[in-house]
């Protein structure tokens, strides 16, 4: 018998959007034919699939939560019947599975068992941010999260600064959203006035917030608008 296949399985980054603007149909469809989901998190999970207006009532599903890295055993289990035929798909919180949220691990273990991984269109807040950005899209990095300790991350945005001016290389990273302004203050004190900061926020929201300027020039009324939202900070020196 042949394998299933596992789908990477985008979700939206924003509940307020309309599904049909950042879900093609090709991801509905797939969705709607799956009953096996592994996932990030259930409850998002299954608002992700009613958005989708899955066809079968979501208790009917098999709706398993991702074990942690360590338990690769139990990943393999889990992955099982997709190596038996039956086709699966990974779902996250928000965005792309596997791209700075849960999912790299399943993926990997899958093609390790055969397992045939197939990625689906869908939304990326590190590629919009940069689509939007008017930055190096050629030479990028994201970091993730940087230090939460000021000294520390003081000097991590000092060598992201320096490493983006030497390589023009635009360097992308995020902040719990409660730190965000933290994280902006950070950024004008320790990062020249004269490099150039793109902030994307709550992208996909109806209203979100995409502006890149000189670092000099962002005023605290633009700054407030990140303010506890989901947002991507984009440096390039």
């Amino acid at each position: 018998m042949s394998a299933g296949t596992l789908y990477m399985l985008p979700s939206p980054l924003d509940a307020a959007c309309a599904p049909g603007a950042d879900t093609p149909s090709a991801v509905r469809e797939c969705a709607h034919r799956l009953d096996y989901f592994l996932v990030e998190n259930a409850r998002s999970a299954r608002a992700t699939l009613k958005r989708l207006e899955h066809p079968r009532p979501l208790r009917e599903l098999d709706i398993v939560e991702l074990p942690p890295e360590h338990e690769g055993g139990l990943l393999r289990e889990l992955l099982a019947p997709v190596a038996s035929g039956r086709d699966a798909a990974v779902i996250s919180d928000a965005g792309c599975p596997g791209v700075a949220d849960p999912g790299a691990l399943a993926a990997r273990t899958a093609h390790g068992m055969g397992i045939p991984v197939m990625p689906l269109v869908g939304p990326s807040s590190i590629l919009l941010g940069l689509m939007a950005s008017g930055l190096n899209g050629q030479c990028f990095i994201f970091h993730g999260y940087l230090p939460v300790e000021d000294d520390a991350r003081g000097k991590t945005l000092v060598e992201l600064e320096k490493q983006s001016a030497r390589l023009r290389q635009t360097q992308i990273f995020i902040e719990t959203p409660y730190r965000n302004l933290r994280m902006f203050e950070a950024i004008r004190k320790h990062c020249r006035g004269t490099s150039l900061l793109c902030i994307a926020s709550a992208l996909t929201a109806p209203d979100q917030f995409i502006r890149t300027q000189a670092i000099a020039a962002w005023t605290p009324e633009q700054v407030e608008r990140i303010d506890r939202r989901p947002t991507l900070f984009l440096l390039l020196a």
